[in-house]
């Protein structure tokens, strides 16, 4: 009789994350706050503007505190832990190769808490790196190359990269300019395709995505409350103390949508009805961009509620355990 071979090892669970995606202004954050409570979350940050310090009325920010040190340092608000918000300089850049790292470290330390990591925000970019384990070319910022491609318009740009690499329109938002001179400064620097480049690893993370459903009508209208919201808690004020602060008008924060206007109306260039509702455009224009993005993934469950998100979170963190 042949000995007995010794079993195989089960196969490594992934660290479950809840994302939720979605348009800005659609009510993610108060959705997220609300799983927090009942599933024991802690959250992070997935919005590109919220990263930064000094920027928190124009990008949504929620007034919170940052608390403690090192790698448990968190952005607490309403007793919820947030990770990868307000916390980088106004004027460095940030990659979402950088941020998908700096997240699973915040997954893992989550998990080990045996509480729920709940990632919140509208930037597709930063979702995909994770969910998808999106493997990013190698390629230094070259901030005299971006300089020199940023003062042209965005059009020739596009025009530019699709000539150079007609892949990319799959997989960069081409209405997006920093996107879109990070694909141009990718070509230019490797000699290859940015869309042949961009690659998916294994999964890192036991996924499910909800997002609130709203309609254009509904959502437009959510976009126009913020913004009037955001122009009477102060938003002209804390452009003007930004800049105060020796802040440049181009740094990454302050091209969060919508703050240019303010610098523009600061300069006299535009009356401030004017500058309201050209920023209210903007951001209607850029959440149409999410949704269009967001759309494509089909892996994305759409709810009308809280209860209905609430119910489906339960399930998915009853399977299997969590």
């Amino acid at each position: 009789m042949s000995p007995l071979k010794p079993s195989a090892k089960p196969p490594k669970r992934l660290p479950k994350a809840l994302f939720v995606v979605g348009p800005t202004a659609s009510g993610k954050t108060d959705l997220a706050l609300k799983l927090a409570e009942r599933f024991h979350g802690e959250i992070i940050n997935a919005d590109a503007r919220q990263i930064y310090r000094s920027v928190e009325i124009g990008t949504g920010r929620p007034s919170g505190e940052h608390r403690g040190l090192g790698p448990r340092r968190a952005y607490m608000y309403q007793g919820v832990p947030h990770y990868l918000m307000g916390f980088l300089p106004p004027s460095e850049s940030y990659s979402a190769a950088e941020w998908r790292e700096s997240s699973l470290k915040a997954i893992q330390g989550i998990t080990k808490r045996k509480h729920l990591p709940i990632v919140v925000g509208g930037t597709g970019l930063y979702i995909a790196s994770l969910i998808d384990n999106l493997i990013f070319p190698n390629v230094e910022p070259h901030p005299a190359f971006r300089k020199t491609y940023d003062a042209r318009p965005l059009d020739e740009l596009v025009a530019m990269l699709l000539m150079l690499d007609p892949g990319s329109r799959e997989v960069v938002d081409l209405r997006n300019k920093r996107r879109v001179i990070r694909a141009l400064e990718v070509v230019t620097f490797t000699g290859k395709k940015f869309s042949e480049l961009r690659a998916k690893g294994k999964p890192v993370v036991d996924a499910l995505q909800i997002g609130i459903s709203w309609t254009p009508e509904q959502l437009r209208e959510r976009i126009n409350k913020r913004v009037d919201t955001m122009f009477e808690r102060g938003l002209v004020r804390e452009v003007q103390d930004i800049l105060k602060d020796g802040i440049n008008e181009r740094s990454p924060a302050l091209s969060a949508i919508g703050y240019r206007v303010v610098v523009d109306y600061l300069k006299g260039k535009m009356t401030l009805d004017d500058a309201v509702k050209k920023f209210k455009q903007l951001i209607w224009l850029y959440a149409k961009r999410q949704v269009t993005w967001f759309k494509k993934d089909k892996r994305i469950h759409w709810v009308k509620d809280d209860a209905e998100a609430s119910r489906l979170v339960g399930e998915w963190v009853m399977k299997n355990g969590t």
